[in-house]
């Protein structure tokens, strides 16, 4: 492909990313399934017309995903809003997701020892992909719940991130030198792991917030983007928790007046930081988009139809999928005792996070993928069964506001629900906070 060609595809590609997204807010379609259907015919059609040479694609796709990864968790921190108000929801969102993760990867290592004969340690790790909700997806098709559950969506798919994250390279850690999962030691040593880490990184947001202050240069947030992507590339290489120190420093900025104490506040100029907030915030969203975008189109391009030789993927992946809808309404019935299911029981989707692991089990020595029954066409099918189930939770909240609330009531609630948040150019605004959910009687 020559350099014409590129200069025409990739804005095209932007182009209709950008019309799928708008698209999806207005009928609450997931744009990435929009985006990876684009990758696939985009793949068919260069196959048909003889280009086969796409390698370096399996080398851009975990890089894409890895930024992605931490610009999601960084946006996706900036949307929290820390108050004592709010604390109740932030617990249950962290209990939901810390619960409804570990209870999925119990069932599907369980699954996976019964139904393929896995060693244990490769069901584990097959399984926690699998369990996380992708927070990429989950968050923008929130936009039409009342404001309790879609707050308690961000929190949980943010919480389900990180909380996966953590869990799988605590896993690889383990499994690589031969100690048990669960145990005294290893669970100890992890907690002190995480309390140093959340230590340095709230010097590091703090470092952070007097460079934003202190550089005059035009060009200063990009700077701390490459700053946060080197301090998560560390982490990783001495397999420590980074992912930590972008959340932190995520919900600081967001909420630096609540959570830095007094005696570091006065070296701080506020205004000029929320204006810094507002701009960088605009940064994020921009970039999100992009690399969202890009990712997506290139993991439904490294799709072939012609891979779906068989049914047994599409079989295993929605077993996988009813095993992980059965524990979800189990849970939430349970903690909210209702038996009838809320919008938030569909809400779970799975995506950027569950391909971007599932990408670096190919990394692990001790795991051979060419032969695994579970591979890139099972995740596909989970990934699109969770984005369609939701879409038909989403629809029929919709349906049932518009036979339960009188056309008025309908008008009021869609304006005071009119911030929505999107990884896309256009959202750069941030959640309402006048007590609007005063008559919401859905509660998570």
């Amino acid at each position: 492909m020559n350099t014409l060609s590129i200069l025409f595809v990739l804005p095209l590609l932007i182009i209709f990313s950008y019309l799928f997204d708008a698209f999806a807010r207005r009928t609450k379609f997931p744009a990435v399934i929009l985006l990876m259907i684009t990758g696939i015919i985009v793949r068919a059609t260069a196959n048909a017309y003889g280009y086969n040479e796409f390698d370096f694609i399996d080398n851009l796709i975990p890089v894409l995903g890895t930024i992605g990864l931490i610009l999601i968790v960084l946006e996706g921190a900036v949307e929290l809003e820390i108050s004592r108000e709010k604390l109740p929801l932030i617990l249950k969102g962290f209990l939901a997701a810390l619960f409804i993760l570990v209870a999925n990867i119990w069932a599907l290592k369980w699954i996976f020892n019964f139904l393929f004969q896995m060693e244990t340690n490769e069901a584990i790790l097959y399984a926690i992909p699998l369990s996380i909700i992708s927070s990429a997806v989950a968050i923008p098709s929130a936009a039409s719940l009342l404001s309790k559950e879609r707050e308690f969506v961000i929190y949980e798919s943010t919480f389900s991130d990180i909380l996966g994250i953590m869990i799988f390279n605590y896993a690889i850690r383990q499994f690589e030198s031969n100690q048990p999962l669960i145990g005294a030691s290893p669970l100890v040593s992890l907690g002190f792991q995480i309390l140093g880490v959340i230590v340095i990184s709230l010097a590091i947001t703090y470092v952070l917030f007097r460079l934003l202050q202190q550089i005059d240069h035009h060009v200063k947030f990009f700077l701390i983007l490459a700053l946060l992507i080197l301090v998560y590339a560390f982490g990783k290489l001495f397999h420590l928790p980074a992912l930590v120190t972008i959340f932190i420093f995520g919900i600081f900025l967001s909420n630096v007046k609540s959570l830095l104490p007094q005696f570091l506040l006065k070296y701080l100029d506020i205004e000029q930081t929320e204006k810094g907030f507002h701009e960088f915030h605009i940064l994020t969203a921009e970039s999100t988009f992009i690399v969202r975008t890009f990712f997506f189109l290139f993991f439904g391009f490294s799709i072939q139809i012609l891979d779906f030789d068989s049914f047994s993927p599409i079989i295993y992946g929605l077993i996988i999928f009813l095993v992980m809808l059965i524990l979800r309404y189990v849970y939430l019935s349970a903690t909210t005792f209702k038996l009838k299911p809320s919008s938030l029981v569909y809400m779970s989707p799975r995506g950027l996070i569950s391909i971007l692991l599932f990408i670096q089990l190919k990394e692990i020595t001790f795991i051979n993928t060419e032969t695994s029954p579970i591979d890139e066409r099972v995740l596909l099918i989970v990934i699109l069964s969770s984005m369609f189930i939701m879409l038909l939770g989403t629809l029929k909240k919709r349906t049932r506001d518009a036979t339960i609330l009188p056309d008025e009531e309908i008008e009021n609630e869609h304006e005071n629900d009119s911030v929505e948040v999107h990884f896309s150019p256009e959202n750069h605004s941030e959640f309402d906070n006048n007590n609007q959910g005063e008559n919401e009687t859905d509660n998570p």
